[in-house]
Formats: C-alpha cells, sequence, structure tokens
C-alpha cells in the first residue's frame, strides 16, 4: 500500500514537532509538509496535493474554523482531521457541518492515531 501523503497544521510548535517526529518514520503515511501558519498550510495543501490534513482549531489566532472551510473547500480531496486539545461539542458539530472526517484529541497514541488517519481517508484519495 503506498504511503497516505500528510500535511500538519498546528500553530502550538512544540505539538507540531511531537507529532511529526511520531509520524516521520511511520510506512503508512508520507510527513510532505508541516507548518504553524494555517494560510500556509492552505498554500501546502493546494501544492502538494495531501491525502490527509492534520489541523489544530484551538489557534492563538482564532482562525481554526476558518481554516478548516478553507481547507475542505479548496482541497476537497484531501481527509481534514481536526486534532485538538480538548473537546468541544459545539466545535465538534461546526467541524462536522464543515466536512471534516475526523475529529480527535492530541491525546491518542501513535497507533490509535495512525490507526483514525486510515479510517478518515476520502475514497478519492485512495485512488
Amino acid at each position: 500500500m503506498t504511503p497516505k501523503k500528510l500535511l500538519i497544521i498546528d500553530d502550538h510548535d512544540a505539538v507540531r514537532e511531537a507529532l511529526a517526529d511520531r509520524l516521520y518514520t511511520k510506512d503508512d503515511v508520507h510527513l510532505v509538509g508541516c507548518t504553524g501558519c494555517w494560510r500556509t498550510g492552505l498554500r501546502d495543501a493546494v501544492r502538494l496535493s495531501p491525502d490527509i490534513i492534520l489541523l489544530e482549531t484551538k489557534r492563538a489566532d482564532r482562525q481554526g474554523i476558518e481554516a478548516l472551510r478553507r481547507l475542505t473547500e479548496e482541497c476537497p480531496a484531501a481527509s481534514v482531521i481536526v486534532l485538538t486539545s480538548y473537546p468541544d461539542t459545539e466545535e465538534k458539530r461546526i467541524a462536522q457541518q464543515l466536512g471534516a472526517a475526523g475529529y480527535i484529541l492530541k491525546d491518542i497514541d501513535t497507533n490509535q492515531l495512525l490507526r483514525e488517519i486510515q479510517s478518515s481517508i476520502r475514497p478519492q484519495a485512495m485512488i
């Protein structure tokens, strides 16, 4: 099976770097980008066509939902998974309405995260 292209967008440097380190060596995914700025992430997503985008929506700039909206509009073949520090029922509802493929907590272990990624891949991304 070909590794799925993964892009990480999280404005928390330590978390983003830890995620990248955890997933960099896994055979199931190929890390194609990692950024803290959602606008840079959007440009990277359009350019790199990742299969999966991990997106933190609870951002310091309060633009997480806008980032999700733009990513799902401009990269419809990508599966955008909201990866968050703490659950928020309203945010989860909005994320689902905007087309998020998943909503998971950051404290998830690596193997479970990989399972969530695999189960969230949109059918068109598998072609």
